[in-house]
């Protein structure tokens, strides 16, 4: 068989597996009947009668081990039917995906300030997604435009590469299952695909920050994939593995708000350009000692001209400015846990009151720091994109009555670029709109992405009735950003 690929997972007729599950169910409840009716009745009968020699010493046998073989085959065909409903149940959840995905791509949004356009969606080598704009721009495409196709690329390759993985783990349960013996059945008895797919999850959550990116999207698709007793089973054994593992990282789209200041490099920069340059750096610097630590880092940075990405301190953002505190709280924490925590209880219910654990992500919300109150972020970022990605668990305490638990980091990333429209003034020193994103067009000084996670913290849901109690607060940076932290970037590019 070649490489799965995207079209295989949009086009595949579903429904034949879920077919072959129906009739596999019908044969375990067949197999039931005729197990209980050779035990009950043949090997009672056998057992019971009164006879001896070799012929029943030999008839005796045969008739346990016919019984025996029923139950066997009864034992593999419910295995059978569990694992590919298991399958189909989460093939169909990621085929729905894909499409809608798809779909979504296709159309474009040509509503609102910032547009995308409508973008093709194709297979590319090996088993991998490729996207594409399907109308070309007549301003070249934008950087917006290149992180939406890289999110929609690496998003559905990721369900390509799920799907593949659910099906091979379904050949491997199947196979043990089965045990390749015509003549002997039942070799392993399966509820699930967890007993694959756990032993797996647990091997890669081991590795904590030593897995690779190839490693760690694995195991945040396989944390999906488990039910929500076998994530606990994990989340209790290899917690900290999953965080080191980067098990929270946002899955939400992480795109440039705006277009930015267009291609990078496209000229030659002139005398105004390089004025514009020192001018900065001589503003970065006064910011530095004027305390605006973090404006500072992250225009040298800018000027640094490498484009590599920078790591925001959103437990410092939250610390700083008691705006953006509050709309993490507010906006992907209040808002959610009701529904979290009453989700909780109907699962933990569901799985007969044992422990439970199901990851949960918030969608994008835009924060803007004030230019008036908080001048120090307002230069180092403007305007983030946020959410709250996290797990939830439902443990029973000793009268076996509910404890839900939220473990939870604040996420937030953002472009830096000074696009037109964006000036700035620092004390006595100020450059008038759009001239820093020309030193970008001029190849003096190039945007990048910044990204950061907060600490991870732990917040009580409550039990059967939810928990109003605050939110912890964030966690106290410690000498980063500031002008003794050594490991500062400030000096970059000067």
């Amino acid at each position: 068989m070649g490489t799965f690929t995207y079209t295989d997972l949009v086009e595949v007729d579903l429904g034949k597996l879920k077919a072959a599950r129906t009739q596999w169910a019908n044969t375990a409840e067949g197999l039931k009947k005729l197990a209980a009716q050779s035990r009950d009745g043949l090997v009672r009968l056998s057992d019971g009668a009164k006879w001896a020699g070799l012929n029943a010493t030999v008839t005796q046998e045969f008739v346990r081990r016919t019984a025996k073989e029923f139950t066997d085959l009864h034992t593999e065909a419910t295995s059978i039917a569990k694992l590919l409903e298991d399958a189909y149940d989460e093939l169909s959840q990621v085929q729905k995906q894909a499409k809608q995905l798809s779909a979504e791509a296709r159309e474009g949004n040509q509503a609102g300030r910032s547009p995308t356009p409508a973008l093709l969606v194709m297979d590319g080598p090996g088993g991998t997604v490729k996207v594409m704009e399907a109308v070309c721009d007549v301003d070249g495409t934008s950087q917006r435009t290149k992180d939406l196709m890289q999110w929609y690329a690496d998003t559905l390759t990721g369900l390509v590469s799920h799907a593949a993985e659910i099906d091979a783990s379904l050949a491997r349960s199947l196979s043990r299952s089965h045990g390749n013996d015509p003549h002997d059945a039942g070799h392993g008895s399966y509820t699930s695909l967890d007993q694959d797919q756990l032993p797996r999850a647990t091997k890669l959550a081991s590795l904590g920050e030593d897995a690779n990116k190839a490693q760690r999207a694995e195991l945040h698709r396989l944390f999906g994939s488990l039910s929500p007793s076998a994530r606990s089973r994990l989340w209790s054994e290899q917690k900290d593995g999953l965080l080191a593992a980067g098990l929270l990282t946002p899955t939400v789209k992480q795109i440039a708000a705006d277009r930015g200041a267009g291609p990078y490099g496209i000229r030659e920069p002139n005398a105004e350009d390089r004025r514009t340059r020192e001018t900065m750096n001589l503003i970065a610097e006064g910011a530095d000692w004027g305390g605006m630590n973090d404006a500072s880092r992250n225009m040298a940075h800018y000027l640094g001209n490498s484009g590599t990405d920078m790591d925001l301190p959103v437990d410092k953002m939250m610390l700083d400015d008691a705006g953006f505190e509050k709309h993490v709280r507010n906006l992907h924490i209040d808002k959610n846990k009701d529904e979290w925590h009453a989700q909780a209880l109907a699962e933990f219910r569901r799985n007969g009151g044992q422990p439970v654990a199901f990851p949960v992500e918030t969608r994008n919300e835009d924060y803007s720091f004030n230019k008036e109150t908080q001048r120090n972020w307002f230069y180092a970022v403007g305007s983030t994109r946020s959410n709250v990605t996290g797990v939830v668990t439902v443990v029973p305490d000793e009268n076996g009555r509910p404890r839900v638990g939220l473990d939870y980091q604040a996420n937030a990333w953002d472009r830096y670029n000074w696009d037109e429209g964006k000036g700035v003034t620092i004390g006595p020193m100020s450059i008038p709109d759009g001239q820093m994103a020309r030193l970008h067009n001029a190849g003096i000084a190039q945007e990048y992405n910044m990204a950061g996670s907060s600490s991870v913290k732990h917040y009580d849901l409550g039990g059967e009735a939810p928990n109003s109690g605050p939110l912890p607060g964030p966690e106290e940076p410690g000498r980063e950003g500031s002008r003794t932290d050594l490991g500062r970037e400030q000096q970059e590019g000067r």
